[in-house]
């Protein structure tokens, strides 16, 4: 069985190879930016008619006797939840604790981006996706790319 596979893989013809000129890179690339926008384009649509749904759905919301009557209740009671929840967090300790959340919050929030431009590096020079924790956890390392107005991003 191992010669029929062999002898298989050996007679076949190879259908497509890697790109052999800067040409062919060159269309590869009209082609990913095509799909780009046109995803753009498309994310772009969705949300517009997203927008227009919800509007709809709040209107008829609004409109229902009942739903609004409750909304006002729910909306007094958040609101004397929030003045009990202001008073507590004026309470010396409390104030201190508050404190150290926001302090740890964003000492992390710095630690993560540190990590992230250490596993960006870690990855250019070893090759690898992988990296094995001190506790023997094997992790993989994956980025999420996200794209932003220009304008927004210089803010």
């Amino acid at each position: 069985m191992a010669d029929t596979i062999r002898s298989e893989v050996e007679e076949a013809d190879i259908v497509a190879g890697p790109p052999e000129s800067a040409n062919a890179a060159g269309v590869v690339l009209t082609d990913l930016e095509s799909m780009i926008k046109s995803h753009i384009t498309g994310i772009d649509k969705r949300k517009s008619e997203l927008r227009k749904h919800r509007e709809m759905l709040a209107s008829a919301l609004a409109n229902d006797e009942t739903y609004t009557g409750q909304d006002d209740e729910v909306k007094k009671a958040v609101k004397i939840r929030n003045a009990t929840r202001s008073e507590i967090l004026k309470q010396q300790a409390n104030v201190k604790i508050n404190e150290k959340v926001k302090e740890l919050s964003g000492e992390i929030k710095e630690m993560d981006m540190a990590l992230s431009d250490y596993l960006r590096e870690y990855q250019r020079l070893s090759g690898s996706n992988e990296i094995e924790t001190d506790d023997g956890t094997v992790r993989e390392i994956v980025y999420v790319a996200k794209l932003i107005r220009k304008s927004t991003r210089n803010r």
